[in-house]
């Protein structure tokens, strides 16, 4: 179902490991004077101890790498989804800041946590060449997705602007299909259906349920304001997602949120600078709240970036939707705002999607 990228190809064939060849190349067929007196060869394949090949004593310094743990991607995934609710949480309660203000503080402050990491990890801030492309088309999706999913938290329901965000998995499955040549089997039919169901009941779009007394009496162009966000967000951060797959592990994640961070600070710094809504919060806590947000938003981001790495694109979208549950309890808890019932059925129908997709991954891992 994956498509055999260059990364992909580096993993199957370690360096330094010898193929199924009963003659290295350029051996010679008779004993060198060195095997003679029972000196070892340094660079044969026979031991001088037990006279066989290969040598059950000696170890071998270039073994194949251990397979990722099964679910180790999916749980990732999980730790993303609530590191990035609270940071949802966090942007809900911050006053009288733009949502792209909001995204240059991230920026910045995750710009200080992670040119320290860079540094350490010797990685460089540019990147392999041939990956440079996918470098920068993932930093500016990205952050395009975060930019507009800070504005749909301002103007509409934290758990309306989460949800409808959640329609990342349909944008993907298809992304992935068309991009990376995934193959879109029934399972992923069926997941993207209840995710899909799962939108629509919490929505409840009026085309569908008759006018919505809760939406009408609010701003109704700013809630539309705050669909088309979320909508706009499911599809750049599918995209997002996407490249990421594609890269795989030819490029170190911390990498990748530098090209994010970058691309993400020169498009508010000019987004700022054409509406004019630059301000400095006025409040303490607001500043607090700031800096968490762009403390968790790092943390979920390299959790995301690695998941993605090493899982299926479609399966770390419909594990993300478990966002769909956090913020439905940080919206009962801290927001004061308890949902309808046929928000908690939508919520089912999602976490149902999302638990069948980890269980099929579990018996696919232990087959």
């Amino acid at each position: 179902m994956r498509p055999v990228d260059s990364a992909r190809a580096t993993e199957l064939q370690e360096p330094g490991l010898q193929l199924t060849e009963d003659t290295p190349p350029g051996a010679s067929e008779e004993p060198t004077a060195t095997e003679e007196v029972g000196t070892p060869d340094p660079h044969s394949g026979w031991c001088w101890l037990c006279r066989s090949s290969p040598c059950g004593s000696r170890a071998q310094p270039e073994a194949k790498k251990k397979a990722p743990c099964p679910g180790l991607g999916l749980f990732y995934t999980l730790l993303s989804a609530f590191l990035f609710s609270v940071g949802s949480l966090f942007v809900k309660k911050v006053q009288d800041i733009h949502a792209v203000e909001i995204s240059a503080f991230r920026c910045v402050f995750q710009m200080l946590v992670v040119i320290p990491c860079l540094i350490y990890r010797k990685t460089g801030f540019i990147g392999p060449k041939d990956q440079r492309i996918f470098l920068v088309l993932r930093g500016v999706l990205g952050s395009i997705a975060m930019i507009l999913l800070y504005y749909a938290y301002q103007t509409t329901s934290l758990a309306d602007a989460t949800v409808i965000s959640f329609s990342c998995p349909v944008f993907t499955s298809i992304f992935a299909c068309v991009l990376l040549k995934e193959k879109y089997s029934l399972w992923d039919v069926l997941f993207t259906s209840f995710t899909i169901i799962g939108v629509i009941l919490i929505v409840r779009p009026p085309f569908l349920f008759g006018p919505n007394p809760e939406v009408v009496d609010k701003n109704y162009s700013d809630h539309l304001k705050g669909t088309f966000a979320s909508v706009g967000h499911a599809v750049f951060a599918a995209l997002s997602i996407v490249i990421l797959r594609k890269m795989g592990k030819s490029v170190d994640y911390f990498l990748s949120i530098w090209y994010y961070i970058i691309f993400g600070l020169i498009e508010t710094i000019v987004v700022l600078f054409i509406l004019g809504e630059w301000s400095l919060p006025y409040c303490g806590l607001d500043r607090l709240f700031l800096i968490l947000i762009g403390l968790f938003g790092l943390g979920g981001q390299v959790f995301l970036t690695k998941a993605v790495q090493i899982e299926k694109a479609g399966l770390v979208s419909l594990m993300r939707t478990m966002d769909v549950v956090f913020a439905f309890i940080f919206q009962i808890i801290f927001l004061n705002d308890v949902p309808t019932w046929w928000t908690v059925g939508g919520a089912l129908c999602v976490v149902a999607s999302s638990a069948g997709a980890a269980l099929r991954k579990w018996c696919q891992s232990s087959k």
